[in-house]
């Protein structure tokens, strides 16, 4: 970018931030996550270390909040209620400790607890007595909330004999996971709308001007922090011990560490369990313990020098599409594809990201140079899901779908109301009108090869192949012998014999697998599976009619006419009569046992235990099937590490959920 175009970058991230800002903090009315928010700040803190001329001392970064409401009374904190600042992985927890440690002369000691999401809040007792509550509000001042504290029962109202004449405790005020899930089938019964998320239900909450409406609402109270007069106190994870004996509630999820590496031990230990948790986390806070090392590190701006944030992989991020290219699958569907630096999300770096077909694109009113916020849930493939039109700068450029394809240049059209295409008559779907495309052919090949897990032969090996004119289909893969291939250039009498013998182990193959290589538009492996226990021998299946396969659950209309149409096709039965010839030998599927028949499963998140490939595999072997998606017919929904949208879907349809160790005590 030029000096020019970084210059209005970062005033429009500004303006954005700022923006933002004040709809979570001082509206309670968030239009973004946390991660869409947090991203767009790491972008700016990172253009203005890299332009120092472009920064400005009054950027909302130095704010921790926007200004309190007016229908609340303003206070001012004794003491400014800091911002803390956030890394993302363990490289910037020790870059963190390396700065700080120019500045530390003796040995120190590290305190991790849970970063609560929640709204920060500041009581004030005086002579043991509750007399004030406050909201962060901008750090400085704050809104009195103290009818509102008084509500939440994890909050003394009297501390026991012996406290200090003075004492400001800091903590957050929450909401537990399954109080937030019973208001909002409350305010869904009732017409009005719900809350988001867990901080937005306790933030609206807390901000109620009539108390009775707080109490109801059932929240929680978590110290992390005191100000105290009149009791020394000589490390951070003492103030805890403290708060504890005054009768205040704290996370158990804490730990004194000797070192970083024990620090990131605990932070991956709780980051295993987080969403099984019963409130809200996002990451971990890392201080120093030593108060003494604190006072002397001190405060940089808003932030103080000692603590710093840990926050989970982030399952959204923002970041500019610089280009949409288009992908030509095996089907002949074209796919955009957008391009943009590589951006980290959900704890891997990522540089593209699907856009589905033409209609998601207008959906999102997605233009080229426009910042938007992508999405990655554990594997799946990243994809955009908005975009952040309050940063367009004007050269943002709409985005057409080539006339010909970008493989062979043949003519594309739009599959709207063409028939026998598969897509179904209501498809957006554009494709390549050559049948003979090359990115048809060699994509189907490369499917057909993984599902008969010929994995000896790779994209390039099937392009020289082709090139050599020793295979026209995935048929002819059948009839290679080792001279057709030890004669070629750079092929080995070895690698020749292993291609070869991989072949031969590969032609009895069962049915679903048969099935699903033969690559049918909107069959995936699930269907292959349905399919073939439903029917059993590949013949019953080619004479099926739409209705029968129609019948079969979790196959619909568009699928059915799909299959009927590809066993309708002349080309197809060829193809399917030489694998026959050439030796591939069909295992017929066997009734199936197991304690999971009848049951259907969804996965989602990183497991920590097993690839999800052999979950997969234990789930059919018992009998059960895998859905990718999930629907009210789900039995269970399994969960690992940073589950996706899938986990609130099942909770939407009132699916089982269970955990990974849940899952393997089943198993």
């Amino acid at each position: 970018m030029s000096k020019n175009d970084i210059k209005n970058r970062i005033k429009k991230l500004r303006e954005e931030i700022s923006r933002l800002r004040e709809e979570y903090h001082t509206k309670n009315n968030p239009k973004v996550t946390d991660d869409v928010y947090e991203s767009l700040m790491r972008e700016l803190r990172l253009l203005e270390e890299e332009n120092p001329d472009f920064k400005d001392t009054d950027t909302s970064l130095e704010r921790v909040a926007g200004k309190p409401l007016s229908k609340f009374e303003k206070v001012k904190h004794k003491e400014r209620m800091l911002s803390m600042n956030d890394v993302f992985s363990f490289e910037e927890l020790s870059s963190w400790e390396k700065r700080i440690s120019k500045l530390i002369n003796k040995d120190h000691t590290y305190f991790c607890e849970l970063k609560l999401d929640g709204l920060s809040t500041s009581l004030i007792y005086e002579y043991g007595v509750l007399v004030r509550g406050a909201t962060r509000g901008d750090g400085f001042i704050g809104e009195d909330i103290t009818e509102n504290v008084k509500m939440i029962n994890s909050i003394p109202l009297i501390l026991p004999k012996g406290s200090p004449s003075y004492l400001e405790v800091r903590g957050e005020v929450i909401m537990l996971k399954k109080i937030w899930e019973e208001i909002n089938k409350k305010q869904e019964k009732e017409g009005k709308p719900t809350f988001a998320n867990t901080r937005n239900a306790a933030a609206g909450s807390l901000r109620q001007l009539d108390p009775n409406i707080v109490k109801e609402r059932r929240l929680e109270f978590f110290a992390w922090d005191i100000i105290v007069s009149g009791k020394e106190i000589m490390n951070h994870s003492e103030k805890h011990k403290f708060l504890r004996e005054l009768g205040f509630q704290v996370p158990i999820f804490e730990k004194k560490a000797k070192n970083l590496e024990e620090v990131n031990i605990f932070i991956e230990e709780i980051g295993k369990k987080r969403n099984d948790l019963p409130f809200g986390t996002d990451g971990m806070v890392v201080s120093i313990d030593e108060l003494s090392i604190q006072n002397s590190l001190g405060i940089v701006g808003k932030a103080p020098r000692y603590m710093v944030a840990y926050k989970y992989p982030a399952e959204r991020a923002t970041t500019i599409v610089k280009d949409i290219s288009v992908s030509v699958g095996r089907t002949g569907v074209l796919t955009p594809v957008a391009h943009f630096s590589p951006t980290l999300v959900a704890g891997s770096m990522v540089s593209k990201a699907t856009l589905h077909n033409m209609d998601q694109i207008e959906r999102l009113g997605l233009k080229i140079e426009d910042t938007v916020v992508i999405q990655k849930a554990g594997d799946v493939i990243p994809e955009v899901v908005e975009v952040l039109v309050g940063m367009r700068t004007g050269k943002e450029k709409k985005f057409k779908m080539p006339e010909f394809c970008p493989v062979c240049n043949s003519k594309v059209l739009q599959n709207k109301g063409l028939p026998k295409q598969g897509f179904g008559d209501n498809s957006v779907a554009y494709y390549c009108t050559n049948k003979n495309c090359p990115a048809k052919n060699s994509r189907a090949m490369e499917h057909f090869v993984n599902v008969y897990e010929i994995y000896e032969i790779g994209p390039k090996i099937l392009e020289r192949l082709k090139d050599e004119g020793l295979i026209t289909d995935a048929s002819d893969l059948f009839t290679l012998e080792k001279v057709d291939l030890s004669g070629l250039e750079r092929f080995g009498e070895k690698s020749a014999e292993n291609i070869i013998n991989s072949i031969e182990d590969h032609k009895k193959i069962s049915l679903w697998r048969f099935i699903y290589a033969l690559g049918i538009v909107h069959v995936g492996e699930q269907t292959a599976r349905d399919l073939a226990d439903h029917f059993h021998i590949l013949g019953n299946l080619m004479k099926a009619n739409k209705d029968e396969i129609n019948s079969i659950e979790n196959i619909g209309p568009i699928v059915s006419l799909s299959i009927v149409e590809y066993f309708s096709d002349k080309n197809n039965l060829i193809f399917i009569e030489k694998l026959l010839t050439n030796g591939v030998k069909i295992i017929e599927e066997k009734k199936k046992t197991g304690k999971f028949i009848g049951q259907t499963f969804v996965l989602t998140g990183t497991l920590s235990s097993m690839p999800r490939e052999l979950a997969k595999k234990n789930i059919i072997e018992n009998g059960g099937k895998v859905a990718s998606s999930v629907s009210p017919k789900t039995s269970y929904l399994i969960i690992g590490e940073n589950p996706g949208s899938k986990y609130n879907e099942a909770k939407k349809f009132g699916v089982k959920i269970i955990t990974e160790d849940e899952f393997l005590k089943m198993i």
